[in-house]
């Protein structure tokens, strides 16, 4: 049942990847077209400095990105929490929610981005990840010692 739990979290984890990649491969081109190419880029910096610079469609993945590597720690510790303590088909299926509206956001935001649906999205993963809290807290508290 570990296996169980935290293949959720090896899940996420590559999801992150992947939009790590994308944010990659809209990013560096637009960067180019805007700053004559890197080598060119003004020093300094953070990624934020970017909008309203290259096209919000293309700083929509980056902006999301930011948003995965933000809420989702919390999930990777709970994840961990559960499957050392008190992993439960219930968990699991709770995981694998926070997973795919995690996943299901991602790709909203970085396509189509109506904040009022992406907002949703986030509401009802949030209230999965906050099951999945409250659980981690009883197996702890509840923990033999």
């Amino acid at each position: 049942m570990q296996a169980q739990m935290l293949a959720p979290a090896a899940v996420l984890v590559a999801w992150s990847l992947v939009m790590l990649l994308w944010m990659a491969a809209t990013r560096l081109p637009a960067m180019g077209k805007v700053t004559g190419g890197l080598k060119a880029a003004p020093r300094g910096g953070r990624g934020q400095n970017l909008d309203g610079v290259i096209p919000d469609k293309v700083q929509w993945k980056s902006h999301n990105y930011a948003h995965l590597m933000e809420q989702p720690t919390v999930f990777y510790a709970t994840v961990v929490i559960l499957a050392i303590l008190a992993p439960s088909p219930l968990a699991v299926l709770l995981a694998w929610i926070y997973v795919a509206l995690r996943i299901v956001h991602s790709v909203w935001q970085a396509t189509v981005n109506i904040v009022a649906v992406r907002f949703l999205l986030f509401i009802a993963s949030t209230l999965a990840l906050i099951a999945l809290a409250v659980m981690a807290l009883i197996a702890t508290l509840g923990a033999p010692s």
